[in-house]
């Protein structure tokens, strides 16, 4: 076995080799650029390097760099993870070179299956049944078209190289072709750096199912089936193992199909085939056909552990100590139901923007694997993914495992920063989803419902209350007090997420008792519970909210994030640090009302910062004039930033 590695990556899949390695007794070493010094997988590891700036073009793109820190940390082997340079056959000459170990397959093996067309052409001649299409060479345009309309209408023009969907594109008549081809070409150009396409059948009713395979150079296995059609723009949402409705037959064809195609590439380490699966008939022999093959751990590995019970980090490292394949064939077997549903930091409602800010709160239920690279407190960088964490759940069945889904997504507590969390909950109700009739379409057919914001909750509306008066603790600000013969009503003014005022009426009853009237709302009881927490109406509060910067963040089911309008204004008063105005949380500049040399009266607007879908206004504390604008509109900035700075009238600015 290795006995010290270097991982080439960061966050959940960096943290997820850690935990391997250390039940192995493998030593790891983590890279980071300077955005991860104070990242997870840092912390985690036996020792860290930093290896450059936050770009990946500076840091975890560098192959020299990290060839560089492995030899200097006395690494034996560099495991890439997935995504930045874990499908380089470049790289993976580099690493050998040095006589390092490279924990994946050889760079002959990611050669060819890089590039889609000819990766077709191979499988087709390995007897893997490949989409009816045009995968040749000849890229002029009246020849696509004339591929396009004998292989008949609708059909997918898709970019030869690269994947996430850039360079796709559907045409469903041949008026349409010309102007698709142009688009997807130039799209595959930018992306890739390669404008080639193919031209593919259009399958009515798609399911994306890939099989796990394993290799050791010599002979290769299968470990099942993962259903991924729950997709968003081609992007995986929720995964699960093993495909819901497979039939016997259909899944020991589809793995010895994957098997054939492993073997025909002489394949070592973890490898995804995946397949686009016609499903207007239901699921058919003779209806699944190859897409493409990932050769690298995917990001869904863990359902496939799940109903297995294989580790694969633990394969990978075995077969790269020059071990063979750990199992055959006939040892693995199907254990239950398994399910992931990734979490993101990201704007549903503007189009799933990704999303950035400090994670206030981050905890998940016990019981349920969290494959997370960030904690309470971190820093979602506008560097890389915005992924939070891959939430797993696993049962006896698959309706079990969805009910245990669906209850993990809405026990789990993200605040601080926009997530997706909410968009889960709903997906994991669907009613098609949760009868098993998944296709890729399914969450574009019902996107507006999917997708529409979710109104907090009167009962977080009134715990947002609490805290910001200073209460969920036993605060003794003004509002502890109570009166002998009649509670003392007092106001709480609060901004609710869509940016609307709202004030909240609360009273105490005595130190453990309240009773709060949130908006229009009906009046609600409050008791503190033994321990800690709040009960209000009949919702149990746990978690206290976090109130930090001008924003109160309230976790769990029907919270999210309510503005303190007092505390964001800039101009109460005068005071140490008033010459300068500071963003007060991670933001966009909206707009700059003032140029270097203005006069500004106390109060006066000097910008507006837009964060958490509301506009916060920074005013000027105290009269002065304008020495210096350190920000324009449509910057990003992080809390605590510099944005106006002020001197008094009379100074000379800078």
């Amino acid at each position: 076995m290795l006995r010290r590695i270097l991982i080439a990556n960061r966050g959940e899949i960096a943290c997820r080799i850690i935990m391997t390695c250390r039940k192995l007794g493998v030593e790891t070493v983590a890279v980071f650029s300077e955005a991860d010094a104070g990242a997870l997988h840092v912390a985690m590891a036996d020792r860290a390097l930093l290896i450059g700036g936050p770009r990946p073009a500076d840091s975890y793109l560098r192959g020299d760099a990290l060839i560089e820190a492995a030899l200097a940390s006395g690494a034996e082997a560099i495991h890439p993870g997935y995504g930045f340079l874990s499908e380089n056959p470049d790289f993976v000459e580099a690493v050998e070179a040095s006589g390092l170990v490279f924990i994946g397959p050889s760079a002959g093996a990611i050669r060819a299956m890089g590039l889609k067309d000819a990766a077709k052409a191979l499988m087709h001649e390995a007897g893997v049944p490949v989409v009816p299409g045009y995968h040749g060479a000849n890229q002029d345009p009246d020849h696509l078209a004339g591929a396009a309309e004998a292989i008949g209408w609708p059909v997918l023009i898709k970019a030869v190289a690269g994947g996430g969907g850039k360079g796709m594109r559907l045409v469903e008549r041949a008026a349409d072709f010309p102007a698709a081809l142009e688009a997807a070409r130039g799209e595959a150009r930018t992306a890739f750096g390669n404008d080639a396409v193919l031209v593919e059948k259009f399958v009515a009713k798609p399911r994306h199912i890939e099989v796990q395979v394993f290799g050791d150079g010599q002979d290769a296995l299968h470990l099942f089936e993962r259903d991924c059609s729950l997709q968003r723009r081609h992007q995986k949402v929720i995964e699960e193992a093993p495909a819901p409705g497979m039939p016997p037959g259909m899944r020991k064809a589809m793995g010895a199909a994957a098997v054939r195609a492993a073997r025909a590439i002489g394949y070592s380490g973890a490898g995804t085939v995946e397949f686009i699966v016609d499903a207007s008939q239901g699921l058919r022999e003779d209806r699944f056909w190859f897409m493409e093959m990932n050769t690298r751990l995917q990001v869904e590995h863990p359902v496939t552990e799940a109903i297995t019970g294989i580790d694969l980090v633990e394969w990978q490292l075995r077969i790269a100590s020059g071990e063979s394949l750990p199992a055959r064939q006939e040892d693995l077997a199907i254990t239950g139901h398994a399910f992931e549903a990734r979490l993101y930091a990201e704007d549903v409602a503007a189009g799933f923007l990704p999303a950035t800010g400090r994670l206030a709160h981050l905890a998940f239920p016990p019981g349920v694997r969290a494959d997370a690279g960030v904690r309470s407190g971190d820093v979602i960088s506008p560097w890389y993914d915005p992924m939070i964490a891959k939430i797993v759940v696993h049962g006896p069945n698959r309706a079990t495992a969805l009910r245990r889904l669906h209850d993990a997504l809405m026990r789990t507590e993200a605040a601080g920063t926009v997530t997706n969390l909410a968009f889960l909950r709903r997906l994991a109700g669907h009613r098609d989803f949760v009868a098993g009739d998944v296709d890729t379409g399914l969450i574009a057919r019902d996107l507006e419902h999917l997708a529409s914001p979710e109104a907090p909750a009167q009962e977080a509306l009134a715990a947002a209350a609490l805290a910001a008066a200073g209460l969920w603790d036993g605060g003794t600000g003004a509002q502890a007090g109570f009166a002998l013969w009649e509670p003392v009503w007092h106001r709480q003014e609060l901004v609710r997420p869509d940016g609307a005022p709202v004030a909240v009426r609360l009273a105490l009853d005595g130190p453990d008792r309240a009773r709060l009237c949130p908006g229009e709302g009906a009046e609600l009881a409050a008791l503190r519970l033994p321990g800690k927490g709040w009960r209000i109406g009949a919702r149990v509060f746990r978690t206290a909210p976090v109130v930090e910067r001008g924003v109160v963040h309230v976790p769990g089911e029907g919270g999210g994030s309510f503005g303190l309008p007092d505390a964001l204004a800039r101009g109460a008063q005068a005071g140490p640090g008033a010459d300068v105005a500071l963003a007060p949380m991670p933001g966009m500049v909206k707009a700059v009302f003032v140029a270097p040399g203005d006069a500004v009266a106390a109060g006066e607007r000097l910008a507006i910062l837009e964060a958490m879908k509301m506009e916060h206004t920074l005013a000027a504390a105290r009269a002065g004039v304008v020495a210096e604008v350190l920000a324009r509109a449509g910057d990003q900035v992080e809390a605590g930033a510099a944005l106006v700075r002020l001197v008094p009238e009379g100074e000379e600015t800078a």
